[in-house]
């Protein structure tokens, strides 16, 4: 078992790292952005400023926790000899920001021997911070959340994402084409780590995804999980890339298998 100690060193590390980054971001945006690589599809873009933003975080880890393991997004894969491993997505929402949107986030995640231990997202352009300590609650700044209330499926708000592959957003749609009739609503804010935080924030009942990485995961789930959401994937298994759900108990029991049943597992 980790000690607090350490949770309190790892956190506070992230959010020095989640901090600056996000400051970068938000600060150092050029007007004329430009895409600098695609990853899945040639619309899963990166740019410049995603891979500024992640060596920045690792500038930092570096300086502070140098025997750490580190996982990013953009290419970053250190091992490390001290049990610690950081997974970070400096740029999660890269569409939303390189059109201007607000939904992007810095998700940083630290990991313990294998268990998520400590959870960050900075929301730069909503002026918010997210953390999560195993154990010690999730917390907006300040303020400590709990998800919202058990509410009945037909007055749940939810949330999803697609895929950049165009098979796989097929499948996505005709799996919320299914879902939209049972819910209040479903929300697409474009930043699987913003959703998940606004699950524990009682801004959403519930939010799932297919095709999600390690990295647009780790801080975003344990800061859900922390503020009471019940996270996974199909019956019985763990959140992955096969399927992450977020959401509150009531919403969780009654959407994980309508989502298991209309494929929201495959393409």
């Amino acid at each position: 078992m980790v000690c607090e100690e350490l949770k309190a060193e790892l956190l506070d590390v992230a959010l020095e790292a989640a901090r600056l980054a996000g400051a970068l971001l938000r600060d150092g945006r050029p007007a004329d952005l430009a895409v600098a690589a695609t990853k899945s599809s040639p619309i899963d873009v990166v740019t410049e400023m995603d891979i500024a933003a992640e060596e920045l975080i690792a500038g930092v880890l570096a300086r502070r926790r140098p025997d750490d393991g580190l996982l990013g997004e953009e290419g970053a894969d250190v091992p490390g000899t001290s049990g610690v491993r950081w997974i970070v997505d400096p740029l999660d929402g890269t569409v939303n920001y390189l059109y201007g949107l607000p939904a992007w986030s810095v998700s940083i995640a630290a990991e313990h021997r294998g268990e998520t231990v400590v959870g960050v997202v900075e929301v730069p352009l909503r002026g918010e911070t997210f953390h999560a300590l195993l154990g010690g609650g999730a917390w907006r700044g300040g303020v400590r959340l709990a998800c919202r209330a058990a509410a009945p499926l037909d007055r749940a708000l939810v949330a999803t994402g697609f895929a950049y592959v165009h098979g796989r957003r097929v499948q996505q749609a005709e799996v919320a084409r299914r879902i939209v009739p049972l819910v209040r609503d479903i929300r697409r804010g474009g930043s699987a780590a913003v959703d998940l935080c606004d699950v524990a924030a009682g801004r959403l009942d519930g939010y799932w995804e297919r095709g999600l990485n390690p990295w647009d995961l780790a801080a975003g789930e344990l800061i859900a999980r922390e503020a009471g959401a019940l996270t996974g994937g199909r019956p019985g298994e763990p959140a992955s890339g096969e399927l992450a759900l977020a959401a509150t108990p009531a919403v969780f029991g009654l959407l994980q298998p309508l989502l298991d049943e209309a494929g929201a597992w495959h393409d």
